[in-house]
């Protein structure tokens, strides 16, 4: 690489931080005040740029909450297929499910801005926002639909349930959990083995 390649892929390489650093605070802001309350010039301040280089990087403050969101989506999909192929294959299925619901809610809560804002923003942001996002968020419910069903299959849940309507009551419920959970009162674990303890006594079969 000549000394104008190397100058080129630093500026690159700067670019991108920049770009990224404005990503992670427009979560943050977002994860906190909501659309309605979220201003460039808050994640200006959090990122720490001036307000108007945000727009060399996003046309509108809606573009770039529609990249948090997708991101928010795209991530928790990822980190969940990532915990579920780590697991040996001899675990059961219900045991899928109870690392599954522990993943989503440490992410929600404890590992992700991008994931409260997008949860927490999902009904909140103008249609057009929701498309690209929605369509992360389909997949990742897959997913669940995927666990459910093998659970089912193998008789491990319940062969009268409905697992899709539980599939969607349960994610419901612990994406709401964003709105409520206060960690001074309740820990983190005690939360997660709440929602496994659900899941067990509501959908296990007997």
């Amino acid at each position: 690489m000549n000394s104008t390649e190397a100058v080129a892929s630093s500026a690159t390489s700067k670019s991108a931080q920049t770009r990224q650093r404005i990503l992670d605070a427009a979560a943050e802001v977002l994860s906190r005040k909501g659309y309605a309350g979220t201003r460039l010039s808050d994640v200006a301040q959090v990122a720490g740029v001036q307000a108007p280089a945000i727009y060399y990087y996003f046309s509108s403050r809606d573009e770039l909450v529609e990249e948090v969101m997708w991101v928010g989506a795209n991530r928790v999909r990822l980190h969940l297929a990532e915990v579920l192929a780590a697991l040996p294959e001899d675990t059961s299925c219900m045991d899928r499910l109870m690392v599954a619901v522990d993943a989503h809610l440490r992410f929600e809560l404890q590992l992700s801005h991008y994931a409260t804002a997008s949860i927490r923003n999902a009904g909140h942001v103008p249609e057009q926002l929701r498309i690209r996002p929605a369509a992360e968020e389909a997949l990742y419910s897959r997913l669940w639909r995927e666990l459910f069903a093998e659970a089912q299959q193998a008789g491990e849940v319940r062969a009268d349930l409905d697992i899709n309507m539980f599939r969607l009551l349960l994610l419901g419920a612990m994406n709401w959990v964003v709105e409520w959970w206060n960690p001074r009162t309740r820990s983190l674990d005690e939360l997660v083995a709440t929602a496994q303890a659900m899941v067990r006594t509501g959908a296990g079969a007997v």
